[in-house]
């Protein structure tokens, strides 16, 4: 496992703890971390025991408190052409695990929009969840504009982007951009407990089921019913649909084999 700069690594009974370790700085998203967060959700990819990515940022401040101004200060226009932070968190969305979002402090700009690339979010009571971005001149630019209307619907999502306005984990939780909602000191065993569920899950199915939902979800209904048609065919040869059956069948824990 690598040594990394701004990122402290753990993998724990089948889960891949990534926490944003810049709390000096509010784990601020600058080019050398976002470029760790990549080779990280690389690394966790290759980890054939890794079911589930917890993402978490260190201390108790911030998850991510937005991208580095001054680094934005200084980006041409064509540079917000090049896969950049959208990038990345787009091969999050699309990752093979699960992945999922601790929040505690805040999460702001680059960093809300990290969460949102998460399949699960947790909000701590102190978490704190906004698009300021209008206020610097510049619009959300890494999915925000797109995932949080789709996320809480278009009309929440316009409020909170036109207005910059910042929300907590509970207000999070109630229109749905938290999944869940928990106190500080209960964060990281609730993460902890929703891993442990879905590393129960066979690992083919949590892949074949998560593409199923983000590339069904933007089309018409008949198209992705048939993208979920073609997932569960797919399922179906597979070893661990017949390891899943006879478990159940028997009374038994599965043993899911990935294959």
């Amino acid at each position: 496992m690598k040594n990394y700069e701004n990122l402290d690594i753990e993998i724990k009974d089948g889960v891949y703890w990534l926490t944003l370790n810049r709390p000096e700085a509010r784990n601020a998203l600058d080019a050398s971390m976002l470029n760790e967060i990549d080779q990280a959700i690389d690394e966790a990819e290759q980890e054939e025991n890794v079911k589930v990515i917890i993402i978490q940022g260190a201390g108790d401040k911030s998850f991510a408190a937005g991208a580095d101004i001054k680094q934005l200060n200084a980006r041409k226009p064509l540079e917000a052409l090049v896969p950049g932070m959208q990038g990345l968190y787009n091969k999050i969305e699309n990752c093979k695990k699960v992945t999922v979002a601790a929040v505690s402090g805040y999460a702001l700009g680059g960093g809300c929009e990290l969460a949102l690339a998460c399949d699960i979010r947790i909000a701590a009571k102190n978490a704190k969840f906004g698009l300021p971005e209008l206020n610097l001149g510049i619009i959300p630019g890494a999915g925000g504009t797109q995932r949080l209307s789709r996320i809480i619907g278009k009309g929440r999502a316009l409020d909170m982007i036109l207005t910059g306005k910042i929300i907590d984990g509970e207000e999070a939780e109630r229109i749905g951009l938290a999944t869940y909602y928990t106190s500080e000191k209960e964060l990281a065993a609730k993460a902890e407990a929703v891993a442990a569920e879905i590393s129960k899950k066979g690992p083919v199915a949590i892949q074949l089921a998560k593409f199923a939902v983000h590339k069904g979800y933007d089309i018409d209904e008949g198209t992705a019913m048939w993208i979920e048609k073609l997932s569960q065919a797919v399922a179906f040869g597979t070893e661990d649909k017949k390891e899943g059956t006879s478990a159940f069948i028997e009374k038994r824990k599965a043993t899911f084999k990935n294959r």
